[in-house]
């Protein structure tokens, strides 16, 4: 059997995973990456995707709308804005998620009119957002008004 590391994953209301794994691929900020035993240590933001874990259980997928991961020497732990198990995630879960996504990418728009960057960076979290859907087969286009 491969080597493990801990993995925890946490959202504000509980922990949703939680056990040894071999690799968890991770929707970072700056690009997906994978977190494996023996890993060098690192914090990163993450983005909207589809977190997988393996083990030796198997494999897992979870819905994270944001947050953080940090790899260490004890383990792997994500502290997850909104995380959702994918076979969870419905067409209504998938709509107020996206619908939150365009509603901040709006109001960037509007309160910094001549700053690209944070619109540019609300742009982004919705178009991850949308890809999320495509990638779990929801329409994002069932949510729109």
């Amino acid at each position: 059997m491969a080597d493990t590391v801990q993995f925890d994953l946490v959202s504000p209301e509980r922990r949703l995973a939680s056990g040894p794994v071999t690799q968890v691929l991770i929707p970072g900020a700056e690009g997906d990456m994978v977190a494996m035993p023996d890993h060098a240590p690192v914090i990163t933001s993450l983005r909207p995707g589809i977190l997988r874990m393996d083990g030796p259980d198997g494999s897992d997928e979870y819905v994270v709308t944001g947050g953080f991961a940090e790899i260490s020497a004890d383990g792997i732990t994500v502290l997850a804005e909104r995380s959702l198990h994918r076979g969870d995630v419905t067409q209504a879960h998938y709509d107020e998620m996206l619908g939150e996504a365009r509603e901040a990418y709006e109001k960037a728009q509007t309160v910094f009119e001549n700053e690209p960057g944070p619109v540019d960076d609300a742009a982004k979290v919705l178009a991850d957002m949308v890809a999320v859907g495509d990638h779990i087969n929801l329409d994002p286009a069932l949510g729109k008004d």
